[in-house]
């Protein structure tokens, strides 16, 4: 075989090295501008002069020419050519005198059926581009028969046919007439659901659909039903359609087998009938007049169940905590009725914690669920040391607009030094949390913006060591100006209300300063302090940042930027610390590395670096 196939390569490739390149004909147009002489442009654009001889390449050009100008109506054209060579042309000279074009006589656009009185196909027919008496132009023609055409298939109408078809034109009367009927039929409803492979219970499936048996059927409910199936992190692919072969087709059973009796009768008089046996839904359709007005259409959801286990190790460099590592374990789905759970362990040099979650979806997994928490936390950093353990039960609600409701009960036990205190405290207190992220392209949004707001409450009189109120709250936006700018602004608000401070552990306490906070500022470096300048953190934040990025080249922005910022005791600070800087942007496939140097006001000749990996929110 090799001796056979080794010769047959050689007289490929010697064919293939001496077949000539394939040079494009270039065109110049005169006499007729515009779309058509663009059109023309097009049409002549792929043609291989050195595949034709002299006359066969005129004929085409002229053919290909003809083509091109009718589309625009121009049905009579006079064609001159020019080739700049007789024997090997590269370019040809078209000069194009139109004639009179062919306008539009008459428009019959009509509708039949159902789809007479659904509002998307008159608006399709009503915003028609041409009236009679206009230049005919074939495109916009195709672009409604398309769209009559995708209209039907999009809300339901899976018998339509178009009864009349016609772009009539006479070139003799520069006339055309256009007639387009579509009969839709009757419109589908949705049918029951079938699931296949699903391992969830299907309540809690079907609770996902946006849409109830016997609405009209709409495509992009299909599509938005595929969508919230892969959101539930439940299943490794997921499939939505509508299944038209319905099994009720299906209406008798197949003949069935000889019984013993049968077997037993020598003569052959108790043979079983060739033909199968019908069914009760087979004779209850013949006694059926009339078809159903409504027809409905099975919906069929193939699913295959995600990994149980999934695993996640990341690592990274920011200036706030240098080195850090996470190792997140996933389970999404640990029972028929999708609870999940997840751990998360996370390395840095100031900071080290065990977290994890179990979530208990409700009656809508994606919107309503119940959430168990825990949460392990070790701290050295500054003037701060502590060590955290938590505990939460929360109930989460998404709402229609976005936004979030999460409201929990969370206890903690830290053990802490902040400064020269030191202290252990044992805290149960309710908590209420709203949250909001909108964004486009969340790579490297250029639009979106994100709320965040906490309000929780602690008191003695269920044991709490410290009784206190308190908010935090952050709104970030960001927006572009045209193509190349982009703008960043964000505010930051905090507050503690309590007559025990002491008790308030460092981890409710407010610290500022950093790399998503106040650059120019070593990490939480900035909060009211003790006799001894130590931290000893604040009873309210207040930072805010405004950054313009412009584009430089490419995937490369430069930044500039103004941080203000400060955690203090009295409300409203004396002076507010403030840094700003230059910074540069690169959008890696992982998302944007943020690179800035930043000098604090309040230190005439210091500089800081701040370095980070990922979008701003």
């Amino acid at each position: 075989m090799h001796d056979r196939l080794l010769p047959r390569l050689g007289a490929a490739l010697l064919v293939a090295s001496l077949a000539g390149p394939c040079l494009a004909l270039d065109a110049r147009i005169e006499g007729i501008e515009g779309d058509p002489a663009e059109n023309l442009e097009v049409y002549l654009a792929d043609l291989d002069a050195s595949a034709y001889g002299r006359e066969r390449l005129e004929a085409e050009v002229r053919r290909l020419s003809l083509e091109a100008l009718r589309v625009y109506g121009y049905y009579e054209p006079r064609l001159r050519l020019r080739f700049d060579d007789p024997e090997s042309p590269t370019e040809v000279t078209l000069v194009v005198e139109p004639g009179e074009p062919v306008r539009i006589e008459s428009l019959d656009f009509r509708l039949a059926g159902e789809a007479a009185e659904d509002p998307p196909f008159g608006e399709a027919i009503a915003a028609y581009p041409q009236a009679e008496g206009d230049i005919l132009r074939h495109a916009p023609f195709d672009a409604l028969r398309s769209r009559l055409a995708g209209l039907a298939l999009e809300r339901g109408y899976f018998d339509w046919r178009f009864t009349e078809r016609r772009l009539e034109v006479r070139p003799w009367a520069h006339s055309a007439r256009l007639s387009l009927a579509l009969d839709s039929g009757p419109r589908h409803r949705f049918g029951d659901i079938r699931f296949r492979g699903h391992h969830i219970e299907t309540d809690r499936l079907e609770a996902l659909a946006p849409f109830e048996e016997g609405e009209p059927y709409l495509a992009r409910r299909i599509a938005t039903f595929n969508q919230r199936l892969g959101q539930t992190e439940w299943f490794a692919s997921v499939s939505v359609r509508p299944r038209l072969d319905d099994d009720m087709r299906r209406l008798a059973l197949p003949a069935s087998p000889r019984g013993f009796l049968s077997a037993l009768d020598a003569r052959g008089d108790a043979t079983s009938p060739a033909a199968p046996r019908l069914t009760v839904e087979a004779l209850t359709a013949a006694a059926s007049v009339q078809a159903s007005p409504m027809p409905r259409v099975p919906i069929e959801v193939t699913v295959t169940p995600a990994d149980r286990h999934q695993f996640e190790l990341g690592l990274g460099f920011a200036t706030d905590v240098g080195p850090r590592a996470r190792f997140a374990w996933h389970q999404p789905w640990v029972n028929r009725f999708g609870h999940g759970l997840e751990h998360d362990l996370y390395v840095s040099d100031p900071e080290q914690r065990l977290s994890g979650r179990y979530e208990m979806p409700l009656e809508n997994p994606l919107r309503d669920s119940y959430r168990l928490q825990y949460g392990l936390r070790h701290k050295d950093n500054e003037d701060t040391r502590t060590l955290e353990a938590t505990t939460e039960i929360g109930r989460r609600w998404t709402f229609d607009n976005g936004w979030e409701q999460l409201v929990y009960l969370r206890g903690t036990f830290e053990d802490f030094t902040q400064a020269a205190e030191s202290n252990q405290v044992v805290l149960l207190y309710p908590g209420v949390r709203w949250s909001r992220t909108r964004s486009r392209q969340p790579t490297f949004p250029t639009w979106g913006d994100r709320q965040r707001f906490t309000l929780q409450y602690s008191s003695e009189l269920w044991g709490s060591s410290a009784e206190f109120v308190r908010f935090d709250g952050d709104t970030q936006w960001i927006r572009m100006l045209g193509d190349a700018n982009r703008f960043i602004g964000r505010v930051g608000l905090g507050t503690i209300v309590t007559d025990d401070f002491a008790d308030v552990p460092p981890s409710l306490r407010f610290f500022t300063g950093g790399d998503n906070s106040v650059r120019g500022y070593a990490y939480e470096s900035l909060s009211p302090r003790d006799e001894n300048g130590e931290l000893i953190g604040g009873e309210q934040r207040l930072v805010a940042s405004v950054e313009a990025q412009r584009r430089l080249t490419g995937k490369w922005w430069l930044a500039g930027f103004v941080d203000v910022g400060d955690a203090f005791t009295d409300w409203w600070p004396q002076d507010l610390n403030t840094g700003a800087g230059l910074g540069i942007r690169w959008i890696s496939p992982v998302g944007p590395i943020r690179f800035d140097v930043a000098h604090p006001f309040d230190h005439e000749d210091a500089f800081r670096l701040h370095f980070a990996i990922g979008p701003e929110f």
